[in-house]
């Protein structure tokens, strides 16, 4: 019985300012083919020079997976026709990574599932080639030259699920690295799965297949799992394979082919002569893994351990640093964790959304957030009156007491004024009160209703419940 067997490839875009051989800005949606200099357009005579924070970048990202460092980095020419390219060779490295031999731990549907990783290393973007209707194509060389961190695994994956929770952890832990945006729209992340299956017994082997083109973790996915079943169809039917690359046509959900794969002897890769091997010094990376943060998956299990929170909260609220280091400062100040969860999940998560701002763009601050549980929390306000609080926060920047005292929304909870209010409301449901006292509890809903009405939601309903009871009973 054949098995999936399934390695990925990312290229991640890295978050300098400059691209990785010069000076010219690595930024995303400038005119076409203005951050472009001889360097990156490998004109001749131009000599590239080494982008110290991208190479950073890599080995914190490196030293997050658990990967080793490097002593001595190379980087080499990668020959192959590349239209986008204009010096029509890619500097990458090969066989002498800056980071190598890391592992990713996933849960996948319950199951725990270890992911080798390869390497972690460094090289340039391709441009962009604009294919016309009228059959011309234009090429924008922006994106030519911006560093990329490949991150390489080893063939782990046994279903298109374990590759999408791959994919989703990577791009989390890159976001609290802040390495890259991770952002698929723009290119800044693509993934490149190759697929094909084994005969655990044998050991043989179907031809391996790469697919191209992906722009989601979705497509991924989908690109995967329907591969796999095109090659047990291929097996069962006795059709013709061979190592290729496919891209992905997502409108008919299917493969298709692209061109014969090509392996590493293709690409013809020497030394780059023009480029000094690194060595990163010990000091260096020490410092460099001391700066690391409190790592995505740590934190969501502290997040369930620390503050009693649900596994999907703690997942929820982890997804990106922002949020977590957000839903923190709210609980150092309030002491509610699961109440803090609720509010940061869900109301202000939904001003976020109507305003189109991220968390860390709020106009209602952590402490802000937690005076506000606080009111709920001392009686001041009800849980109600405050989801109506929240947006006028929002709106004016007022705290919470603020707003509460401007607009009268405390609660009214002096016993002498609501007696007179559960009279009124005893008086004026005569049904209620006597299903009450034939044993049906749920008509006292009805007087509670009347009084609240009456008072517009603000009389505390700890207050009149007792007051209702104490009458009904008496």
């Amino acid at each position: 019985m054949y098995e999936p067997i399934v390695g990925v490839e990312v290229h991640a875009q890295l978050t300098t300012s400059s691209k990785m051989f010069c000076s010219c800005r690595a930024e995303f949606g400038a005119e076409p083919n203005t951050n472009v200099c001889p360097v990156c357009l490998g004109l001749p005579g131009s000599l590239p020079v080494t982008n110290r924070k991208a190479v950073e970048q890599v080995i914190r990202t490196g030293l997050a997976l658990g990967c080793e460092v490097g002593t001595l980095c190379r980087f080499y020419r990668k020959n192959y026709f590349y239209p986008d390219l204009a010096k029509n060779y890619q500097i990458s490295q090969y066989d002498e990574p800056l980071t190598f031999g890391g592992r990713m731990e996933l849960s996948v549907e319950g199951r725990p599932v270890s992911i080798r990783i390869r390497r972690a290393h460094l090289e340039e973007d391709t441009g962009k080639n604009i294919h016309l209707p009228n059959g011309r194509s234009l090429v924008e060389y922006n994106r030519c030259g911006v560093p990329l961190m490949e991150i390489v695994t080893e063939p782990d994956f046994r279903s298109a699920a374990e590759v999408r929770e791959y994919l989703l952890q990577l791009r989390r832990l890159l976001w609290y690295l802040g390495v890259s945006t991770a952002n698929m729209e723009e290119g800044a992340l693509r993934a490149e799965p190759t697929v094909n299956l084994r005969d655990p017994e044998t050991g043989e082997r179907t031809p391996k297949v790469e697919i191209k083109n992906l722009a989601s973790i979705r497509a991924v996915h989908d690109a995967v799992e329907y591969e796999i079943r095109r090659q047990y169809h291929c097996l069962e039917t006795g059709e013709p394979m061979q190592q290729e690359t496919r891209r992905w046509n997502e409108a008919q959900g299917i493969t298709t082919v692209m061109r014969t794969k090509e392996s590493a002897e293709d690409y013809m890769y020497f030394p780059e002569p023009d480029l000094v091997p690194i060595e990163p010094e010990p000091e260096w990376v020490e410092a460099i893994r001391a700066a690391l943060p409190e790592l995505p998956q740590a934190r969501q299990q502290r997040f369930v351990a620390e503050y009693g929170l649900p596994e999907y909260d703690a997942q929820v609220l982890t997804e990106d640093r922002a949020t977590a280091d957000y839903f923190e400062a709210v609980v150092q100040a309030c002491g509610e964790p699961k109440a803090c969860s609720n509010w940061v999940m869900g109301d202000l998560q939904r001003l976020l959304n109507e305003s189109g701002c991220s968390i860390t763009e709020s106009r209602v601050s952590p402490q802000q957030l937690a005076e506000l549980i606080g009111t709920i929390k001392d009686g001041t306000i009800s849980h109600n009156i405050a989801q109506a609080v929240l947006p006028k926060m929002w709106a004016t920047g007022h705290s919470a007491r603020e707003v509460i005292a401007a607009e009268n929304l405390a609660l009214i909870s002096d016993a002498t004024e609501i007696e007179k209010l559960v009279d009124e409301a005893i008086a004026a449901n005569p049904k209620a009160v006597a299903d009450y006292r034939g044993g049906k509890e749920k008509a006292l809903g009805a007087i509670v209703g009347h009084v609240m009405r009456q008072t517009k939601g603000q009389a505390n309903a700890a207050v009149v419940n007792e007051l209702i009871l104490a009458r009904l009973n008496g």
